[in-house]
Order: C-alpha cells, then structure tokens, then sequence
C-alpha cells in the first residue's frame, strides 16, 4: 500500500524536524517538509502531495501567498494553515482563501493529529472522486466520442456493426457534431484499420482542382502538369477515403465519383487506362441531400450508393446530459496539452451551458473549455472569462439574473431539475409513456427511473398518445 504524503512548509528547522518525528509514525504517512513556500513548490513540481501544513508567518514568501499559488496551480491539494494566537483573524481570511482548517501554534499534538487525520480522510474522499469521475469518463469515451445520452449510445452500437463490413457509410450532422471523429471510429475498428485513412474536405478544394485531386493526372494533361500525380483515391488504396461535406461537390464530380464506386476504378486526367482501387468511402454532409436532389442538385444513384448504411449524429442540444462529461473530457485534454493546471467550471456557467442552443454543438462548446483554460486565473471557470454569458441568447437576461440570485446549492438544484425533467420527458415522449423501455434507453433500472419521475413529477400517461 502507497503511504500518503504529507508536505509540511515552516521556516523553522527545529519545528520541521520535530514535527516530522513525531507525525510520521502517528499518521503512518511519508512526511516532507520545506523551509520556504519556493522550496514548497519545487517538491510540488516533481511529486504530488495529499496535505499541506503551511505556516502564515515566513519571510519572502508568505503563507497566504503560498495558498493563492496552490488554489491555482494545484487546485485539489488539501492546506491547513499553522498560526500564532494573535493571528486568528489572518488564519480566517486563509480559510475564506481557500484553505480546509487552521491549526494555532504552540500544537496540542493529539489536536493536531485529529485534525491532520480529518484533512487526510478529505483528500482521499477527493482522489478517489476523481478517479471514479476519470473511470466514468473512461466508460463513456469510444474512440474518441464522447456520450451516455440514448442517441449517442445508439451511434456507437451502429458504429461498430458498420465497421465490420466494408460497404458505405453515410454520416449526417450539423457542423460541429463530429462526423470526422465517427468516420475515423470506423476505419480504426475496421478490417482496414492498417491500411491508410485518407481525409478530403470537399467545399475547401477548388472544384476545378478537386477532380485532379481525388483522381490524380498525368503529364501534359493540362497546363502546369509538369509531372504525374497521384489521386487521392490511389492514396487510400487497401484504406478508407472520408469525403467530407460531400453534398457540396459538382454535378460533374458526383458523376465521376458514381462510376468509383460501381466499378472501383478511377481514371486519373489525360491518362486512357483505368486504374483499379481498393477503398471503402465514407461520406459526410450536413445538408438535405433528399431535398438537393429534388432541386437536381445532387444525382438520386449516387446518394443511393452512399447511403447503403447511414449514421444520424443528434445535435448537442439535444443530448443536453452529456455536456457535462464533454466538459470534463476537453478539460483533461486541453489542461494537458496546453500544460495548464486541471481546472474545473463553475455550476454558473454550467447552468449557461446546459442552456445554451449550441449552434456550433460540440465544436463550439470544445472551443469556449479552451478559451476558458486560458484566460480563467483561478482553478474554476466561470462565464465571465469566457464571455459565454454575453453569448447565451435564449433567456439571456434571466439566465444572467437567475446565477446572480440563487446560491451555489440552489443553482445545482435548478440546473439538475432542468436537465432530468427534460431528458426523462424526451425519453418517455420518444416510447410513448413505456416506463419499461425508457428505463432500458436511459441504462437505468425501471423502479429508479420512476423515482427520479416522482421527483421531478413527471407523469408517464402525459406522453402516451390516445
């Protein structure tokens, strides 16, 4: 069993020594100590700690300036703060900074122990949170997709069946949705998974190019063809293409691509031989491509051939449950990557969230975490360094004076009252008022389902039609 570790910061060396001696064996923990908060936080940079015990009196740096330096840089660290009996009033303003307890000097050792042993106890609850929120996050991450809501449960099942064959795949979806993450789900499940995964974003290439581009050319075939080049398709061989917005390619090159996929052959630009390939096509679009062929926009046989299985991604409001796992998965990510400490948002600015219309879906919502990351100077996000409560037009106003008025407690409350009103009442209206099978959509046992609707009161016969 890994012993805890606890980080002891006073600019005494006696009282160090001391304290080290008779807390380790007491505690049975590791004991650090540190004579200076910069000395603390070289120890914090090369290993974790689960509690600091800080003095509030030490030259240069203080312990009240320690603390601000933990709340932002190690934001889940417990700190008890060590005062003198004519500081209370500063060991106050530590506890509203921020810290878990304080301890007043000279120590009743037993005292201290109590209150070191409650500390600890707290940060184990804390890590051990943490781990189950990682562990259900890992639950509900596939391949990069993150969801628990029915819809995207149904997207993932529907995923893995199509990757086991090798026909097309059409994705549909607004923008933002993650239909690139979906098509490279399925080539990674795939039996294709070792061969090359070819991305090609249709509206971004020059019609007048794309057609070289997918199929390749030869020298001489026009202008500036100064030597031969390989398509794209050619590219993909053994692999999968993903042809992006595809709804946005010309008649011309629909009909081109309609001939790749009855005959797996391509002919690159000036060559008089066709060229036999190997490539399973997945395609995306977010446009009405029924009603784009109902204005000819778009040929009826090659949507056909498209869509021989399609995938539907749901917008992200409507799968409002699973805003707060994205939030946490681009948290985990994006604190990483841009090698900032974990940070974590606000209830305020998730009741924003969860009620925002999300026109950009996950995108949009992806790139507020980020802007969040960068520009909160504390540990947690709210919606002011984000501007997201400037951006909320639904409600704006009432969402603005609603976070101001109520308390943390009455917000969280508000906000899971919202959410399980509206996320049961879409299930049941999804199966009629059939208490049995929603349950079985939401991954819930029926008597909890209908103890969340007693709650909330919400009654099955309102949504069973007749």
């Amino acid at each position: 069993m890994i012993k805890e570790t606890l980080l002891i910061v006073d600019d005494e060396e006696d009282l160090l020594h001391l304290l080290k001696r008779s807390i380790e064996p007491d505690l049975e923990c590791e004991v650090k100590t540190a004579s200076s908060g910069e000395e603390a936080l070289r120890i914090l940079d090369e290993r974790p700690v689960d509690l600091a015990l800080v003095d509030l009196k030490m030259p240069a740096m203080d312990g009240m300036e320690l603390l601000g330096i933990l709340r932002r840089s190690h934001p889940w660290l417990t700190v008890i703060m060590m005062t003198a009996h004519g500081c209370i009033d500063l060991a106050v303003q530590a506890i509203k900074a921020g810290a878990y307890d304080f301890i007043t000097k000279p120590f009743d050792h037993e005292a201290l122990l109590l209150s070191l042993t409650k500390a600890l106890e707290r940060s184990r609850l804390i890590r051990e949170n943490l781990h189950l929120q990682r562990r259900f996050q890992d639950e509900n991450v596939f391949q990069n997709l993150v969801g628990k809501s029915a819809g995207m449960q149904r997207v993932f099942e529907t995923i893995q069946m199509v990757a086991k064959t090798d026909l097309t795949v059409l994705i549909t979806g607004e923008s933002g949705t993650g239909k690139d993450l979906v098509a490279r789900a399925i080539h990674a499940l795939s039996d294709r998974r070792n061969g090359p995964f070819v991305a090609v974003n249709c509206p971004t290439v020059p019609e007048n190019i794309l057609e070289s581009e997918l199929f390749g050319y030869r020298k001489g075939a026009f202008t500036h063809a100064a030597q031969n080049k390989i398509g794209l398709f050619q590219e993909a061989h053994n692999g999968t293409i993903f042809l992006d917005e595809i709804g946005d390619i010309s008649t011309a090159i629909q009909t081109k691509l309609l001939r790749v996929l009855q005959e797996k052959v391509i002919k690159p630009l000036g060559d008089t031989k066709s060229i036999h390939v190997d490539v399973r096509v997945i395609s995306s679009t977010n446009r009405d491509l029924p009603e784009k062929i109902r204005h000819g926009e778009f040929r009826d046989d090659l949507f056909y051939r498209l869509n021989v299985l399609p995938i539907v991604l749901p917008p992200l409001r409507d799968r409002p449950e699973d805003i707060p796992l994205l939030v946490d998965h681009f948290l985990e990510k994006h604190c990483g990557e841009l090698k900032r400490p974990r940070k974590n948002v606000s209830v305020e600015l998730m009741n924003l969230f969860l009620r925002a219309p999300w026109v950009g879906n996950v995108r949009e919502l992806e790139s507020i975490v980020i802007r969040g990351i960068l520009y909160a100077p504390e540990a947690e996000i709210r919606p002011e360094h984000v501007g997201f409560d400037e951006g909320v037009k639904p409600g704006r106003e009432a969402s603005k004076g609603t976070a101001k008025q109520l308390s943390y407690k009455a917000a969280k409350e508000d906000a899971l009252r919202r959410f399980h009103s509206e996320y049961i009442s879409g299930v049941l209206s999804e199966t009629q008022g059939n208490v049995s099978q929603a349950a079985r959509l939401c991954g819930l046992e029926r008597q909890a389902l209908q103890q969340l609707m007693r709650r909330y009161g919400i009654r099955s016969d309102s949504f069973r039609s007749g």
